[in-house]
């Protein structure tokens, strides 16, 4: 493909999470294959009123080598026409809109629908279907839509149901890439010891942002099922409440298994999420609803094999890359599901499938192959 001219619209540093940090792995990407490569993000990107958590920015340092203007208000219609006009004096090739909530649809649709012609406009979806529904998300959503040449996700599960519900309109459907810019793995001893985790138990881990869909409720109740309970195996949750903490603390207490979990509810960031995989003997995600998780390329660069739920966009690349287990979500089953897992052949069987399926999810892949739909819209 000859140098494109590429404007990415979306979350990146220093807003934090995961959608950021992919969207700024994205932009290294493009660049690194010779296209030229600009981010706008936010100044303002939810009201705080409607954020959940502590902070939505990162104490990291910026990534190297992108191009990162904080521009965009999300709901301030006199902002979105001095964006527009910023993009029409660019003159990028493709504009890239990074979509994974029906609240960012008037900002996409009013800034997609003043652009020039000649510029390529493509949806980067995340979630086509929210979490946590409103009746009002199929209208929102199909009003983005009509202003994108062409659709790719990060998951065929989105891909589906963007297919299902807008026939029209091409769709790739991608992967969830592994980063490349992580630190790098370190021996569970050592990562144990700088925790001040337990060295000589099984340890499953819990990790990411808790919101009610992800199930913790369900995995903390399986601690206290057999054969778990007859067991010295713990808990580790890391990761910031979105919701009430206090809840899944009084659950724990309720169930007797204050010796068995340990709760950190702080937001972790790339250092402490390595400590933490790398301390982990297995990741367990008991969602109720998911598409795609940022977590499974987390526990695949660091291998540490996953317990995930039986959801077609959790489970498919568990099933087809033998990295793990699925389970359905009652906590009797998951209990059993975990301490099949635990046994070290199965552990270390995993571990190997891990090694061997890293290398089909590089973001290098999905650059690439990214580039060669948008030029095919």
């Amino acid at each position: 493909m000859v140098d494109k001219k590429i404007l990415l619209l979306g979350p990146a540093h220093p807003f934090r999470g995961g959608i950021a940090d992919t969207q700024n792995y994205l932009a290294q990407n493009l660049k690194a294959l010779g296209h030229q490569v600009t981010v706008y993000t936010f100044t303002t990107q939810y009201p705080n009123l409607l954020f959940p958590g502590k902070t939505q920015f990162s104490d990291e340092k910026a990534p190297i080598g992108i191009e990162i203007h904080r521009k965009i208000h999300s709901f301030n219609p006199i902002n979105w026409f001095s964006i527009i006009k910023s993009i029409n004096l660019l003159k990028p090739d493709y504009v890239i809109f990074r979509y994974w909530t029906p609240f960012l649809s008037p900002c996409w649709y009013s800034i997609a629908r003043g652009l020039n012609k000649s510029i390529t406009k493509i949806g980067l979806v995340d979630n086509w279907i929210p979490h946590e529904t409103k009746p009002w998300d199929k209208i929102l959503t199909s009003m983005f839509s009509k202003q994108m040449m062409g659709l790719a996700t990060l998951s065929s599960t989105v891909g589906d149901q963007i297919e299902a519900d807008q026939p029209q309109i091409p769709v790739w459907k991608g992967f969830h890439p592994i980063a490349d810019h992580l630190p790098l793995p370190m021996e569970k001893e050592k990562a144990r010891a700088e925790l001040g985790w337990p060295k000589d138990k099984k340890i499953v881990l819990f990790f990411g942002l808790i919101r009610k869909y992800k199930g913790l409720d369900f995995l903390i109740k399986a601690f206290a099922e057999s054969p778990l309970n007859q067991s010295d195996v713990m808990l580790a949750i890391v990761g910031e409440a979105y919701e009430s903490q206090e809840k899944y603390i009084q659950l724990i207490h309720k169930l007797q298994l204050d010796q068995q979990v340990i709760c950190d509810f702080n937001y972790a960031d790339a250092q402490k999420a390595s400590r933490v995989f790398c301390a982990a003997d297995v990741i367990a995600q008991t969602y109720s609803s998911a598409t795609q998780s940022g977590v499974t390329p987390l526990a695949y660069y660091y291998q540490t094999p996953l317990l995930v739920s039986n959801l077609p966009g959790l489970k498919a690349p568990i099933i087809t890359d033998h990295t793990g287990k699925v389970t359905s979500i009652k906590p009797k089953e998951i209990a059993k599901n975990l301490h099949q897992m635990l046994n070290e052949d199965v552990l270390s069987g995993c571990k190997e499938s891990l090694k061997r399926a890293q290398k089909k999810y590089s973001w290098e892949s999905f650059a690439k192959a990214f580039l060669n739909f948008i030029n095919d819209c």
